[in-house]
């Protein structure tokens, strides 16, 4: 697949995870955001998180993240206070083909 790619192009693998916002997240949330958003800074500094943000409609967040499986890139957020608070309910993962140079994947 390599031979396909322009130079100066390579594609990692990473896990798009997205969690579904509960009916009962607009007023759960506020008490625990801050410690949610200090966990999800500690991810990005430790390189796992990529990016992070939730849909305007509050309907589901998005997180970007490096792991080697699904269910070790949900792992990450199992025990987050949102889910321990029922902020987020359903949590899911599938591998994406993120667009990169390569030596950012040299990087890693």
């Amino acid at each position: 697949m390599t031979a396909e790619l322009p130079p100066g192009v390579a594609i990692e693998t990473i896990y798009v995870v997205e969690a579904d916002y509960t009916p009962q997240a607009a007023e759960r949330r506020p008490a625990v955001r801050q410690e949610h958003l200090a966990h999800i800074a500690e991810l990005r500094a430790a390189g796992v998180v990529v990016e992070a943000g939730g849909y305007a409609d509050f309907s589901t967040a998005l997180l970007l993240v490096h792991a080697a499986t699904a269910d070790e890139a949900i792992a990450h957020f199992t025990d987050d206070v949102y889910v321990r608070a029922g902020v987020w309910g359903d949590i899911r993962a599938r591998a994406y083909g993120r667009v990169v140079r390569p030596d950012e994947l040299e990087a890693r």
